[in-house]
């Protein structure tokens, strides 16, 4: 059977700190103090076609957020433009340090802020998915320990309690946290985002809290508006084999789902109406967890594009029996020369899976805007629309122009 056109969301996504500017959280702290060595490193991180192509990743001044998108100031601006290329919907991000500066101290004129920023997009006809965290903290949650703190899902739901309560009747789908896995891993694994503490005991505990702030934050939402729709993102890659026969190389698949995938719903079940699924990569495992790609074709990030992984991964996620809203999907492409294929070949592998019967209501591409990717800076650029950081000049990509056409002329099952 196929869905009506309005029960289907389309459009784009972003995150606060990455698109709005002159935030002041734990990120934009640990980027002044790490820009002059991230882009040290970036000389022997990066190849050197990347090096040639993107040589801002040299300078220090790339790893500082700033101004952003100034998305702050021009999001009437910004969602002017997802109206012209057709979007029905948009995912945006609360910014925690806004809205609660001090502890138990709200700011109600970033709450007001955050209103009109809703009601721009409801005016316009685009369903707001509101994330009500995207990685970043107050530094005064920061210094208390953040995510890894055993009283940080207390001050999660005191901050969704506020959210919910002042939000109730103007939202009606909620996205509790951003991809749990990527910041445990890179922050408590990996060491490699703030705060830079390696250590397994602490990423075990972050994710534990994690999960169970997801499942206060369902509570109380649900409690204020029993009509709310709530899950959380999680990123998934597709994982195989490097060697399909190999009893280890096997083993290092099952243990990443059962990690990134069964874990994460086993803790949170009963407390999903949707589930929210973000797909960038796939990998060939070698025991315990050496990564292999063929590369057949990369992004300007190096990432390997496999749209297939899209819909094994939907496939995956069947079983819960859940709607499935695809909430990030996208690559850095400076050139825009891979876009529209990127576009047009995941949408191919989503309606496939659709046609086996898995409930997908969404797609939202990674991202509106150009924006600042993390601790690579502002030279990947993902966006459906160029940004000119220096005059903050928007440019509709062709690509942007293509995706709407493909939505509203091509030949989808889904519409």
């Amino acid at each position: 059977m196929k869905k009506q056109k309005s029960q289907f969301f389309w459009g784009s996504s972003t995150s606060s700190h990455q698109v709005e500017g002159d935030n002041h959280n734990d990120w934009s702290q640990w980027e002044k103090q790490n820009a002059e060595r991230l882009a040290k490193e970036a000389k022997n991180k990066w190849t050197d076609w990347q090096a040639r192509k993107f040589p801002t990743m040299l300078k220090a001044q790339n790893y500082i957020s700033g101004k952003a998108c100034d998305h702050y100031n021009r999001y009437e601006k910004d969602f002017n433009l997802a109206k012209s290329l057709s979007h029905n919907a948009h995912r945006f991000s609360l910014e925690w340090s806004r809205i609660e500066p001090e502890e138990g101290k709200f700011n109600q004129e970033a709450i007001e802020h955050y209103r009109q920023v809703i009601l721009a997009l409801k005016k316009r006809e685009l369903e707001p998915f509101v994330t009500i965290w995207h990685w970043t903290l107050p530094c005064w949650l920061a210094e208390k320990g953040g995510i890894a703190s055993l009283d940080f899902p207390q001050y999660f739901a005191k901050f969704t309690q506020k959210i919910a309560t002042e939000f109730s009747g103007e939202v009606k789908f909620w996205i509790t946290l951003n991809e749990p896995t990527v910041v445990v891993g890179n922050a408590y694994l990996k060491g490699i985002w703030p705060p830079q503490k390696k250590c397994p005991r602490l990423a075990f505990r972050a994710y534990k809290n994690l999960l169970a702030s997801h499942n206060l934050a369902y509570d109380i939402l649900k409690k204020v508006n029993p009509e709310s729709q709530i899950g959380f993102a999680n990123n998934l890659n597709f994982m195989e084999p490097y060697y399909r026969y190999c009893p280890a190389d096997n083993f290092s698949v099952w243990l990443y789902y059962r990690l990134a995938e069964r874990m994460a719903y086993k803790r949170t079940a009963g407390k999903n109406d949707f589930l929210a699924l973000q797909y960038y990569f796939h990998d060939r495992i070698r025991f315990p967890f050496f990564r292999r790609h063929e590369n057949k074709k990369v992004s300007d990030l190096g990432w390997e594009i496999y749209p297939r992984g899209l819909y094994e991964l939907l496939k995956r996620l069947r079983k819960y029996n859940l709607p499935i809203y695809i909430t990030e999907n996208g690559l850095a492409d400076q050139d825009d020369s891979q876009r529209k294929e990127f576009i047009q070949k995941h949408i191919f592998w989503m309606q496939k899976a659709i046609q086996k019967g898995v409930d997908v209501r969404g797609y939202f591409y990674w991202s509106l805007l150009d924006n600042f990717e993390w601790d690579k800076g502002f030279w990947p650029r993902f966006g459906l629309i160029g940004i000119d950081y220096r005059t903050q000049k928007r440019t509709i990509r062709k690509s942007a122009v293509e995706y709407r056409n493909l939505f509203l002329y091509g030949e989808l099952e889904i519409l």
